[in-house]
């Protein structure tokens, strides 16, 4: 069932979980997605990076995606994660996307509003909702950030972009960690508090268990995977019998490797 991204997350926040979002890259990833999501009755979201929309790979991976969210007897839809501007927006929302992401957060405060809004304007004349970034979640080689999401700053922007959804900075970072990270729930938590917005967890690959089961109940709504998507679909790859010359044969352990992995933060999200 075809779900744009304000309604999706609506879901978790009236039921109190979060909405899985796992990037893909190919048929056999959103296969692996589509199959955890029938098996748990889950919601989910198919997201593709921004680069993937600067190639031809989004242009055909895209249409596996809808063709899973328009029958797909669970909720779910199609977004653009950390789209990096107007161009791949643009893409997105051509090739079906129920949700866009832009990322302005590397910009000034004012710089990043102004981008943000103007994507925000453009997507909702389609009918598509909108997550921004406030605070920057960097990259995971270079460290986590202690510096978090201000709420008042949060809620000038979220009232002034009309954004569905905002990524915030309360402790992750994107890639495989080189400590496990510790989230700042408190902050989590008033920042749920104070916005008309849904809060969204990036890099959530690797973050243990328990924070994440406590960043939900803080008041998180989303939580991206994307780093152990690649992992849980990579290991399987290497593992297959390289006498296998069937390209589907030889990507059936692949497929259901990224199904058990999605099914195991279905459920640690709360969302089967």
């Amino acid at each position: 069932m075809r779900y744009d991204l304000k309604e999706i997350l609506e879901l978790g926040e009236t039921g109190g979980f979060a909405v899985p979002a796992f990037n893909v890259y190919n048929t056999e990833t959103v296969l692996g997605i589509v199959q955890a999501a029938e098996e748990t009755g889950a919601p989910v979201i198919f997201q593709m990076y921004s680069r993937l929309f600067d190639s031809e790979l989004a242009r055909f991976v895209a249409p596996a995606i809808m063709e899973a969210v328009d029958t797909m007897r669970v909720p779910a839809a199609f977004h653009l994660d950390h789209g990096a501007g107007v161009p791949q927006v643009l893409r997105a929302l051509r090739y079906g996307a129920t949700g866009v992401m832009i990322d302005a957060s590397a910009k000034p405060l004012e710089e990043n509003i102004a981008i943000t809004k103007s994507v925000v304007d453009m997507a909702n004349e389609t009918g598509v909702t909108v997550e921004g970034e406030l605070g920057h979640v960097g990259s995971a080689n270079d460290g986590v950030s202690t510096d978090y999401t201000k709420v008042d700053e949060a809620v000038r922007f979220v009232n002034e972009t009309g954004v569905a959804a905002l990524a915030v900075a309360v402790g992750t970072a994107h890639g495989h960690y080189k400590q496990a990270p510790v989230l700042a729930l408190q902050r989590i938590a008033q920042l749920h508090e104070a916005l008309d917005a849904h809060l969204v967890l990036h890099g959530g690959s690797g973050i243990p268990d328990e924070q994440i089961r406590a960043s939900i109940e803080a008041g998180i709504r989303k939580v991206n995977f994307g780093t152990d998507v690649c992992c849980s679909f990579l290991d399987a790859v290497r593992k297959v019998d390289p006498g296998i010359i069937g390209i589907d044969t030889y990507m059936k352990d692949p497929i259901k490797a990224v199904k058990e992995f999605a099914i195991e933060k279905i459920k640690l999200l709360g969302a089967d």
